[in-house]
Order: structure tokens, then C-alpha cells, then sequence
């Protein structure tokens, strides 16, 4: 064991949800005391950065139950077991968007609260945009608007906390970077 790993002695799984579940874990410590530890496992997600021919950034604003609120995002979903995260970019970007590209390209992956959570998100970038004829709908419990914005629109929309989620403000400040790089 290495000098900061936690050895789990107990685990108990106390709710199971549709997307999540919480376990409750006793562990040693590395000064061999104990701890317990409240740990959320989610089966992962992407988020797909589709940027239009016209450099327009597809965002979906939607009303988020745990905030209270609207907020501006980029298009994102849940892994289904098993699920190759770029097909789920493909599929999530088609069903919240109406639009399926022509090139796809990982950016990053990263843990969104890895305090308490398994959760790691899959940033894709989408280009070569098109409109779908008969393109796959949001899911039956999913409200979404459709907004198209520029890279300085998307600052703003920061600036305001109408983008207030880490995913959507990491996508806007890749493009700024990559702007400011003179790629992409």
C-alpha cells in the first residue's frame, strides 16, 4: 500500500438509482486509523464541443433540478453500460441537437468531483455539422433550447453564470485557447 492510499475494509451500496448509486465505505487510513467515506459511482458521460461550419458553438440551455435553474451547455449525456464513449457523443450530440458531424476527436476526459464521485466526462469535438432528417429526439424526461453562439457570446454567457457547469466553461476556454494558438 502506498503511503496515501485509503484500504477499504466495508463497502455497502445504501441507494441505487436510474443514474447513480451511493456506497458508504469504512477504510484504513494511511496512520492506521479509520474513516468512513460516502462515495457516488456513476457509470461516466460525454460532452461533444460542436462547433459549426461558421464557428457557432451548439449549447442546450436547460432547467437543472439540483441548481434550481437554467443554464447554458454544451450537448452531453450518460454511458450506457459498455457504451464506446465517442458513439455516445455521436448519439448524444444527434438526440440533443438534431446535428450529426463529420469529424470527431477526443479532447480530454476528466473527473468531475473525485472528493466523492467516480464521474469522468469525455469532452469530444465535433465538426463538419449537419442537420439530420429524422434525427433520434431527447429522451422523454429532456427539455432542451437549442442555441447557436459564438466563442465571444459563450464568454459572456460565462461572465453571467448563464454557463455556469465546469464541462461547458473547460470547452469555452479550449476554443479560446485554440484561437489564441491560431489552430482549430
Amino acid at each position: 500500500m502506498n503511503k496515501l492510499e485509503e484500504k477499504t475494509i466495508n463497502s455497502e451500496e445504501i441507494f441505487t438509482g436510474k443514474v447513480i448509486s451511493l456506497h458508504v465505505q469504512e477504510v484504513e487510513l494511511p496512520n492506521g486509523n479509520y474513516s468512513k467515506r460516502e462515495i457516488i459511482k456513476h457509470p461516466g458521460a460525454v460532452a461533444i464541443l460542436a462547433v459549426t461550419d461558421d464557428n457557432k458553438i451548439l449549447m442546450v440551455e436547460q432547467f437543472r433540478k439540483a441548481l434550481e435553474r437554467t443554464i447554458v451547455e454544451i450537448p452531453a449525456g450518460k454511458l450506457e453500460q459498455g457504451e464506446d464513449p465517442a458513439e455516445c457523443a455521436r448519439r448524444e450530440l444527434e438526440e440533443e441537437t438534431g446535428y450529426e458531424c463529420k469529424s470527431l476527436e477526443r479532447i480530454t476526459s476528466f473527473y468531475t468531483s473525485p472528493g466523492f464521485a467516480d464521474e469522468i466526462v469525455h469532452v469530444f469535438l465535433a465538426r463538419g455539422l449537419s442537420k439530420k432528417e429524422n434525427a433520434a429526439g431527447l429522451d422523454e424526461d429532456e427539455f432542451v433550447n437549442l442555441e447557436e453562439i459564438s466563442l465571444e457570446e459563450a464568454l459572456r454567457y460565462v461572465e453571467q453564470q448563464k454557463i455556469y457547469d465546469a464541462k461547458t466553461i473547460y470547452a469555452v476556454q479550449y476554443l479560446q485557447l485554440q484561437k489564441a494558438l491560431g489552430s482549430k
